[in-house]
């Protein structure tokens, strides 16, 4: 029988305290839902990372039916993603459901043994618009952008008074702090700003909320390399979606 989890200590329970999952629920507050099944949870939440989003773990036939069930609760505007070999077997059980894309979750701990943050602090309020220029020129799809909903504060360094290389604190959830909007100007990339503010921004959002996680394109191979010098470990991914 499908049970809809209450809680998040219900939800860590249930689902072995999976960072994804944990992060899609936001702490089941606000709009944020769950639902067990035998071995399998889904989880999910409205516009985290620009996206309703609904985290799958489990066993594949459990997993099956309990998305099926989410997706009549929410509605088909709702992006299913979970571990590629889960969702494609979910995906292949579930008329409409198709696959939408692949990148890597990433998930970190602990703190990062060496913060490297030199120069590096939290942006003030009245710097954003330096944000927002940075992106613009640097990251221009970046979803991450100061004043989005669910975008809480920059970290960033300066170079001869100049923002050089900024991250975002985005979409965290009570248990799970998410590393976002990543970027440097690109008149001061190859000096390892980048890796300099996400090192230093980690150690932040490990201490914040326990652990950090972020999402990375597959074919973006020097963040990644960034990342896992950091301390992430990757986790191949696959988001779904309903056709009409």
């Amino acid at each position: 029988m499908i049970a809809e989890l209450r809680s998040a200590r219900e939800l860590g329970s249930a689902c072995d305290d999976d960072d994804l999952v944990m992060w899609a629920a936001q702490g089941l507050t606000g709009a944020g839902r769950a639902w067990a099944l035998g071995d399998a949870v889904v989880a999910g939440s409205p516009l985290i990372s620009r996206r309703d989003r609904l985290a799958v773990w489990g066993g594949a036939a459990c997993a099956a039916e309990l998305l099926r069930h989410a997706l009549g609760e929410l509605g088909p505007a709702y992006r299913p993603l979970g571990e590629v070999e889960l969702m494609s077997e979910v995906t292949a059980k579930l008329d409409g459901v198709r696959e939408r894309g692949r990148f890597s979750w990433m998930s970190l701990p602990a703190a990062p043994t060496s913060a490297l943050g030199d120069g590096v602090g939290w942006v003030e309020a009245k710097a954003e618009a330096e944000v927002a220029a940075l992106l613009a020129a640097a990251a221009p799809h970046s979803y991450a952008v100061p004043g989005a909903a669910g975008v809480n504060r920059w970290a960033g360094v300066r170079v001869d008074g100049r923002l050089a290389a900024v991250a975002a604190d985005a979409w965290s959830a009570p248990t799970v702090g998410l590393l976002a909007g990543v970027a440097t100007d690109a008149a001061f990339r190859g000096r390892g700003l980048a890796e300099r503010v996400c090192r230093w921004a980690s150690r932040e959002l490990v201490a914040a909320y326990g652990r950090a996680a972020l999402m990375v394109d597959d074919v973006n191979a020097v963040a990644i390399g960034v990342y896992e010098r950091i301390g992430y470990r990757r986790r191949p991914v696959m988001a779904a979606h309903v056709t009409p």
